[in-house]
């Protein structure tokens, strides 16, 4: 019974917020997430990842080690996708993130967090940190279908994985200042986006419920599959192995929509949207399961 006590109270905050913006989203139909976006790009994560990885106690043995898995995942996931799409017969390049970018920051960042306190957050947020690196980078890249060595030089995701290692690898501690201003920063980002998450689903419509089915079944189950052969092939254990695992289990993230949103076709747009929608209600179900198994075996 503890187990289950325990899952409510990892999953009903997020899930929560997440209702409350699809309750906005409700009684407003025109409310515009813009401002969410440009915020989370240019404030909210680069805090989040020097707040989450700096103040949970995470060396930089552990991030280099958590971060080259996140980055043999994503790989598995990529390869996923591109056999999917390839058979589906869709656009592979663009619509390619909503299965190797899941949502790892905003939602399963505090799932983890819940999970297995400030140490999950940590390695929660070394692998997310890949994630949303590549949200402002190889996700434009990919939408685009041109490459531009200004977006990474403009990110300040990159600018902020720099400074997060650099710390880690001297063991200097962030000023204090630094570290209340971007835990504000952090956590405003997180129930932002969260809530912005609920308002998109009010927004966003299923154009293809075939299509975005399969879509979803590569990221939601496939993907933490992998995660589970991954600590498998690692011999990996203990709460981070099960970090690893609710980070594979996460629905297809918002920020894929609003690229795609930006600069690629409406008709991507509208299969990207599909996938995010339904891969997010599936993640219902999906994850409190990941999670269940997480905090079973791997805590």
């Amino acid at each position: 019974m503890e187990i289950y006590i325990k899952l409510f109270e990892v999953l009903s905050p997020v899930f929560f917020i997440v209702g409350i913006g699809y309750f906005l989203g409700k009684q407003k139909s025109d409310i515009d997430t813009t401002f969410i976006t440009n915020y989370s790009a240019n404030f909210g994560a680069p805090a989040l990842f020097i707040f989450a990885i700096t103040s949970s106690g995470v060396t930089y043995d552990v991030f280099s080690e958590y971060f080259i898995y996140s980055v043999i995942a994503l790989i598995c996931f990529a390869i996923t996708g591109v056999i999917f799409l390839f058979f589906m017969k869709k656009d592979i390049s663009r619509e390619l993130p909503t299965f190797f970018l899941p949502n790892t920051g905003n939602m399963g960042i505090p799932i983890c967090l819940f999970a297995y306190g400030k140490l999950g957050m940590g390695i929660a947020a070394a692998i997310s940190s890949l994630v949303v690196l590549l949200h402002f980078t190889l996700n434009i890249f990919l939408a685009k279908r041109e490459f531009d060595f200004k977006v990474i030089i403009k990110s300040p995701a990159f600018y902020a994985i720099i400074v997060t290692i650099l710390f880690l690898y001297f063991e200097k501690p962030i000023p204090q200042f630094v570290m209340n201003t971007v835990m504000l920063l952090a956590y405003g980002m997180i129930v932002m986006i969260l809530m912005s998450l609920g308002v998109a689903l009010t927004q966003m419509k299923v154009f293809s419920f075939r299509d975005a089915i399969i879509t979803s079944i590569g990221r939601v189950i496939v993907g933490p599959i992998i995660g589970f052969i991954l600590i498998s092939v690692f011999n990996l254990s203990g709460f981070a192995a099960g970090v690893l695992l609710i980070q594979s289990s996460m629905p297809s993230a918002i920020l894929c929509y609003l690229v795609a949103a930006m600069y690629s076709p409406k008709e991507i747009v509208d299969n990207i949207s599909s996938t995010i929608v339904v891969s997010t209600i599936m993640s219902l179900i999906t994850v409190p399961i990941t999670v269940f198994v997480s905090l079973k075996y791997f805590s």
